[in-house]
């Protein structure tokens, strides 16, 4: 099938697009999710910002689905995977042996994020639109880097500085972990020394924050989701001083801000304790070994159901939640939750390869896009064997990233997977503006 020349999907759709209340929204949802402003700018923690946004953004997309490119009947099997998944939890809370009320409460807090993804499939419809997205979560983790640093500076590891998703040091060093990708996709593409110099500056203040985390699962997975990121924009992307910037900058990191991280390591091993601060990573060490254990035993005794989310921790004897999202969920939303959560992540990871195979050696930012994605997905699988982020939302934004993606790039390849609407926008100005070209472009069956 011959396509337009320099045929680009989004040229084709209305000029009034029905889904910009929707999508405006929709990227304040990201920016209060991802920047927390309640927790650092005076008088907005009295403001329930979440809750307005995710509000506002639901109605906004339920007036305009109607006139919408997308409907609910498109929504990939990820997202069935997902609802699925959060309706099992709904009925893990209601069946909860530990605390039912809780466990409900947290789902509906969790099912924002299942809002937020079905938002991202059916308003992000075109490549403009998604990086702007990932422009949000990529600002938004450097300037919580920095408050952090300046509000925590007498914080041990950064904690308690914020709060929700950045309250504890490895959650903070987990979204660094996963938003780095993202940060150096945006250095590579940015036009100008001062907005690459920004870029730069930004990606240092993280590596800087997760060091001072001295999060050891944090730097682990740093280590692994780095180097993906390194292979496809180093190595593939042919940029040798990517390369040997990276490794001059990480050893000038590890020196000015990584003693606590040595430290914590050095713990590890239970011997060459010198001080109260090793000694309290040692004994985080043995209970995170016997918080695994007791998750074990959740999970043999409530298979199915499990005991709903945040129920862990009082069933653990010692409130604290076990350091693996694999057995967090398993243990709080039974087995047939864990399944779905394993699928879901693998669909983000088969998007990937639908991408490699359509866009190979396509538009370069689609592939620095989907370099970053898959680094920032390796991260996420990597760090969830030691951490507690199965409720975190960003691994979740990132397969809505992968969808999208996958969508898009499809739709460009073949205007005859367009949604009726689209297909019918570009059929119509095919037949305006490249009269010659109609009969190879119209698919068969029109």
């Amino acid at each position: 099938m011959a396509t337009l020349p320099q045929p680009i999907v989004e040229e084709f759709a209305p000029k009034q697009d029905p889904m910009r209340g929707a999508f405006f929204w929709l990227s304040a949802l990201y920016l209060v999710y991802c920047g927390r402003p309640e927790d650092w700018v005076p008088g907005l923690a009295y403001v329930p910002l979440a809750k307005i946004t995710s509000f506002l953004a639901l109605i906004a997309l339920l007036t305009s689905l109607g006139r919408a490119q997308r409907s609910l009947r498109d929504l990939p099997r990820e997202a069935r995977y997902f609802v699925a998944m959060v309706g099992l939890l709904f009925v893990s809370g209601a069946l909860s042996p530990i605390w039912r009320g809780g466990a409900i409460s947290h789902t509906i807090d969790f099912a924002k994020a299942l809002i937020a993804w079905i938002l991202t499939f059916l308003v992000v419809t075109d490549f403009k639109k998604l990086r702007r997205l990932v422009f949000i979560q990529s600002v938004a983790v450097p300037v919580i880097s920095v408050i952090s640093m300046v509000k925590g500076h007498d914080h041990p590891r950064l904690a308690g500085v914020l709060g929700g998703i950045y309250s504890d040091p490895n959650d903070l060093a987990f979204a660094i972990v996963l938003s780095l990708p993202f940060c150096l996709m945006f250095l590579l593409t940015a036009k100008g020394r001062i907005r690459k110099f920004m870029w730069l500056l930004s990606m240092l203040v993280m590596g800087a924050a997760l060091l001072l985390t001295a999060s050891r699962a944090g730097f682990i997975d740093l280590i692994i989701s780095f180097t993906i990121c390194l292979w496809h924009f180093g190595v593939r992307g042919r940029r040798p001083g990517l390369l040997i910037g990276t490794a001059c900058v990480t050893g000038l990191l590890l020196l000015v801000a990584g003693g606590r991280l040595k430290d914590r390591f050095v713990a590890m091993s239970g011997t060459g304790i010198s001080s109260d601060y090793q000694e309290s990573a040692y004994e985080s060490f043995e209970e995170r070994k016997f918080l695994m254990f007791r998750s074990f035993d959740a999970i043999e005794h409530y298979p199915l159901f499990g005991l709903g989310i945040r129920n862990f921790a009082e069933y653990s004897g010692v409130w604290k939640v076990v350091h693996a999202s694999y057995l967090q969920i398993a243990a709080e939303g039974g087995i047939p939750v864990l399944v779905l959560y394993l699928l879901f992540f693998a669909k983000g990871f088969s998007n990937l390869r639908d991408v490699k195979r359509l866009a190979d050696g396509g538009d370069p930012q689609v592939v620095l896009m989907r370099g970053a994605l898959h680094s920032s997905l390796v991260g996420f699988v990597v760090g969830a064997c030691f951490a507690p982020e199965a409720y975190q939302f960003f691994p979740y934004f990132a397969v809505a990233y992968t969808s999208v993606l996958v969508w898009v790039v499809r739709e460009k390849a073949d205007p005859s997977k367009l949604p009726p609407k689209r297909r019918q926008n570009y059929l119509d100005f095919a037949e305006v503006h490249v009269k010659d070209e109609v009969p190879s472009i119209i698919p068969a069956g029109r």
